[in-house]
């Protein structure tokens, strides 16, 4: 078979792989993780169809040095800020004694020499962010207190691989035809990180600012690949690894303008090759490694479970968790996790261990991993009562002050704030939905969580500053609360107040808004103007009608707001208009017809109000 025959019948098996046990494995809620690794398990040591796993593991490690990539476009230094306490006292704490103690007990066992039980502790140590966060997805606990802390500490322990990598070179032992002075070899290192801030600074903005000028779309993508891979090879070449290069040049594009299409562009290629990477790790799987040591392995896999639990509840029962909080982090977090693949192959490569301890290693962690959901799940059996769990985040107004403070950004004030911006201002957003502030934080939004009833939330979001209130809240009630309340605070500013309904209408003119508008009558005036020019009624002749519709539900508001909502009936439309005829028939004009309508006054009827 020729090499590119042989190539494109494993990249069949690996994709077609991929594509069967993902699936699976996600809808028994093991992870698509879990299902990589078994895809490539069966392919490899069982049905053995591809022998040379080391070789695609090495092509999948760019999915990893990808990743870190994302990771570092996303810690920007208002997102580090705001959550400052909990990735780095929580998540620091976690990593440095869980890995000490885990250390510990692997170098006093006997089990692994110095270097060997330092790299496996603290690659223990590390959890799984793709099963954890799943967890906390499926049952909605996100943006919990609880959920906020455990997404700090994965934070932290994403982080934490970039110098566990960085120590892998510096346990092993040099090799003799190394003659470089550690000196010189640390010189370089700090060279080439010095030139990749240079770079990020100085030259990627502009490069970025001439390609997108070009609008070729396959230009950017290219570019985001040359940055990345670019920065991982520099580092290589200065003796570090290359995922530490990836994870730099991502951090010093966070604050970029092109950030967000940096990472769209980068995503795929990070999704496609860390999938790859996983079914490496199962192709490289030594099977008789499971049943030469399965009485370890039992063994292994709950010890680590319970160290690591106990371990992190006493840290977040110190750092201020209360104890449900604590037992749910303690449990969502001990498995082992992704980047312990990563960091053991790392190790067996540079011969720290053998590659035989590398793939036992693996299966105690993928088999915590498998455990998560149970793990998990005895967290309810555990807890002191059942408080119901309630989305917040810190509040953090960092930035904050526009000459629009726009209170509540559902989809109405999303529109609104799309022609506020292509209009050239500034807009502030504050928002009570945690999960709707970080979904806009990812578009680009200057968007902040909080309650815009509270008037300490409000002077925090820069209202001094704000030349227009716009107030997009959902329902009359809340709406209502914030138009009195700055009407009491600031009579003097002016308010744009999106309106639920003419009840609400009429309730916001009688407080006397500078503007208010339903929030579904211009889109029902628009979706009825289309409709009758779909059936081919002439353009001016349906925009005469929506003006005239626009003119007398303007009166019948005025009506109404005199003589109550029920009044102005005549005024509605029961019958089709008929438009004039070109040439209007001579006939005597009242005294009292002052109405130069382009229209003629339809047959009425009367009618109930809709």
């Amino acid at each position: 078979m020729s090499t590119t025959s042989a190539f494109t019948s494993q990249a069949v098996l690996l994709l077609g792989g991929a594509v069967l046990a993902a699936p699976i494995f996600k809808k028994l809620g093991l992870g698509t993780v879990l299902g990589y690794l078994a895809a490539g398990v069966i392919i490899g040591p069982l049905l053995h169809q591809i022998t040379d796993g080391e070789q695609i593991l090495g092509f999948g490690e760019l999915g990893v040095v990808f990743l870190l990539f994302v990771i570092g476009l996303e810690l920007n230094p208002s997102r580090l800020w705001q959550m400052r306490k909990d990735i780095f006292g929580l998540g620091t704490a976690q990593v440095v004694l869980t890995g000490g103690v885990l250390s510990g007990l692997i170098f006093g066992f006997g089990l692994l020499d110095f270097a060997g039980s330092i790299i496996t502790g603290f690659g223990l140590s590390l959890s799984s962010t793709a099963f954890a966060l799943q967890v906390l997805e499926e049952k909605n606990d996100a943006n919990t207190r609880y959920g906020q802390r455990a997404f700090s500490v994965l934070l932290l322990q994403d982080l934490a691989i970039v110098p566990l990598l960085a120590l892998i070179p510096l346990l092993a032992l040099q090799a003799p035809e190394d003659t470089t002075p550690p000196l010189e070899d640390f010189g370089i290192a700090v060279g080439a990180i010095l030139i990749m801030v240079i770079a990020g600074r100085y030259v990627l903005n502009p490069l970025f600012q001439i390609i997108s000028r070009t609008g070729a779309r396959e230009v950017m993508i290219a570019a985001a690949l040359l940055i990345v891979l670019g920065a991982a090879t520099l580092m290589q070449l200065a003796g570090l690894s290359m995922a530490m290069g990836a994870f730099l040049a991502g951090v010093l594009l966070a604050e970029s303008s092109y950030r967000h299409e940096l990472e769209a562009d980068i995503e795929p290629f990070r999704g496609i090759l860390l999938a790859l990477f996983f079914m490496a790790v199962g192709l490289s799987l030594q099977i008789d490694v499971i049943f030469k040591f399965y009485p370890l392995i039992l063994v292994a896999v709950p010890v680590l479970m319970l160290v690591k639990s106990v371990l992190i509840y006493g840290l977040c029962r110190l750092t201020g968790s209360n104890h449900n909080d604590a037992v749910r982090i303690g449990l969502l977090l001990p498995q082992g996790g992704e980047f312990g693949f990563v960091l053991f192959s790392a190790a067996a490569l540079a011969g720290i261990f053998t590659d035989e301890t590398s793939s036992l290693l693996i299966v105690i962690v993928t088999v915590s991993m498998a455990l998560t959901p149970v793990a998990s799940a005895l967290a309810g059996l555990l807890l002191q009562e059942q408080e119901e769990a309630t989305e917040e985040i810190e509040e953090d107004f960092a930035g904050a002050g526009a000459d629009v403070l726009m209170i509540g950004f559902s989809r109405f004030g999303q529109i609104a704030a799309q022609i506020l911006l292509a209009g050239g201002r500034e807009v502030t957003v504050i928002d009570h939905s945690a999960a709707r502030v970080r979904q806009a934080a990812g578009f680009g939004f200057r968007i902040y969580f909080g309650d815009g009833t509270r008037l300490d939330v409000l002077r925090a979001a820069g209202i001094e500053k704000a030349k227009i209130v716009a107030i997009c809240t959902h329902g009359p009630d809340i709406t209502n609360r914030i138009v009195d309340l700055l009407q009491a605070e600031y009579p003097s500013i002016k308010l744009y107040v999106r309106s639920y309904d003419r009840v609400h209408t009429l309730a916001l003119r009688a407080r006397n808004v500078d503007y208010e508008l339903r929030e579904t009558f211009e889109s029902g005036l628009v979706f009825g103007r289309e409709t009758l020019q779909g059936l081919g009624v002439a353009d001016d002749t349906a925009q005469a009608i929506t003006d005239d519709i626009r003119r007398r539900d303007e009166a019948r508001l005025a009506v109404q707001a005199a003589e109550g909502i029920s009044a102005g009936r005549d005024m509605l439309h029961h019958a089709p208009v008929k438009p004039e005829p070109l040439i209007k028939p001579k006939r005597e004009i009242p005294a009292n017809d002052d109405d130069d309508r382009i229209l003629p006054e339809p047959a009425r009827a009367k009618g109930k109000l809709d």
